[in-house]
């Protein structure tokens, strides 16, 4: 289990807390991609996904991001599997 999986695991048993940080990290390994276009929100897409999301990168990241950032993490697992 690499240290994004074992983030992963953590963001999805307590979603508090969270930097924008930890999200990217999680999103490289897993080959979604984040844009951030000098504003203070990052926008995470991947293939296969439609729909984007769109996380303001203010400190912690809110709980209600993270859940919906896990979920699309999930989707993209499932896709591959």
């Amino acid at each position: 289990m690499t240290a994004a999986d074992k983030t992963l695991e953590r963001m999805r048993n307590n979603p508090r807390d969270w930097r924008i940080d930890d999200l990217l990290i999680v999103a490289g390994r897993y080959g979604v991609e984040a844009r951030n276009n000098g504003g203070s929100h990052h926008v995470f897409s991947a293939p296969g996904i439609t729909e984007s999301l769109c996380v303001p990168a203010y400190r912690p990241v809110k709980p209600v991001y993270v859940k919906r950032f896990v979920a699309m993490i999930d989707t993209i697992k499932e896709q591959t599997q």
